[in-house]
Formats: structure tokens, sequence, C-alpha cells
């Protein structure tokens, strides 16, 4: 079995959480379509979410950064998402999860414990460097956890951090290329280090 065909346990009666982390640009939401696509081949019914906040592509599809999209129900709370998943649904897919309020793991749980697939894509880390919402504890309650690395557009090595562009310290800020971009471990340390570093007179 590969590493993310969790369509392969699917039984009547058990249920899990699946989690795909990792920075922007690693590909989270790709995978995320990826297996709920392939859950829709095997005649499985599946609800897909997507948070309100998320609307820089399309306001009623989950668009990954590639163009790769799929239909999902837009909600602002993850009471929302417990509300609107149709009793025969056997796959729940929940996009941007970092977006949501705390609620989402214990909503995410109690899915699971119906005995659906709960399939969750989400950013682990803020521009910070710091957990992200609620996207720790779903990561601590989850069966399966995939860590998607981006590429670090400076120095070409494998990314796990999210480095903002513009300035200000929400740690909410929706976009895309124009405000985000892939760096590594090294090479965000040492813009971390350079925004630190006393100023010079």
């Amino acid at each position: 079995m590969n590493e993310g065909d969790g369509d392969m346990w699917m039984t009547e009666d058990r249920g899990w959480i699946e989690v795909i982390s990792g920075s922007m640009f690693s590909g989270k939401t790709e995978e995320l379509i990826r297996r709920i696509r392939r859950a829709e081949i095997a005649r499985l019914q599946v609800d897909t979410f997507k948070p309100a906040l998320d609307n820089r592509y399309d306001d009623t599809r989950i668009v990954s950064h590639s163009s790769i999209s799929i239909p999902a129900e837009v909600v602002s709370t993850a009471a929302e998402i417990r509300s609107r998943v149709r009793p025969g649904t056997r796959v729940v897919g929940i996009d941007e999860a970092q977006f949501f309020d705390d609620e989402l793991p214990a909503v995410c749980d109690a899915l699971a414990d119906e005995g659906r697939r709960v399939i969750v894509a989400g950013l682990d880390q803020d521009y910070r460097g710091e957990p992200f919402g609620p996207m720790p504890a779903i990561l601590a309650i989850a069966e399966q956890v995939t860590k998607s690395l981006a590429i670090c557009v400076l120095c070409g090595h494998p990314s796990h951090r999210t480095d903002r562009l513009t300035e200000g310290f929400d740690v909410i800020e929706v976009g895309a290329a124009d405000k985000y971009r892939a760096l590594c471990r090294r090479c965000f340390a040492e813009k971390r280090a350079r925004l630190l570093a006393p100023a010079a007179f």
C-alpha cells in the first residue's frame, strides 16, 4: 500500500483521520484532491469543505497552486462541517484546516468515530514558524500524517517553512505567491536573524 492510499483501508465500521501538512507550495491541497478523487472513483460518498476565509482562487472550489480543483462546501466554523456531513458520507475532506477554530479536532474525532475517513490538509506552522491554529491537535490524534515539503526559493533545498513577504503582525493574512514563499530551515533562520538584529547607527 502506498503512503496516502487510505481508501484501501476502508471498511464499513472503521474510521480514521489522516493529515497532509507542510509549508505553502508543498502540494498539500493537490494531494488532498488526489485522495478525494480516488475515493470518488471507488464510488464512495464524499463531502469536501473549505473555510470561507480562503477565497484566493475561487469562492466555492478547493484550488491548488497548480490550478487543480474540486467543488467544496464553504463553511465558517468547524461545527458547520459537523452539521453538513450527509448521513451516507464515507469520506470527509477538509482543506486549509489552520483557518478553522479550536473545535475542529473534536469534529474530526467525532466523524472518525462514526466510521468515516477524514482527510485534513493544512499549514502546520505560520509565517513565524510557530504551530498554526488547530493543526497541532489534529496531528496528535491522526492515524496517518504526511509531511509535504516545498523547495526553498533561495537555495533550492527542501523547505518546510512559510515566509511572509508583506509587513504586519497578523497571523492570518490570506494570500499566495504574492505574499508568501517557501524557505528551508537555514534560510528561514537567517532571515529571522536579520529582522531581529539591532539597527546600525
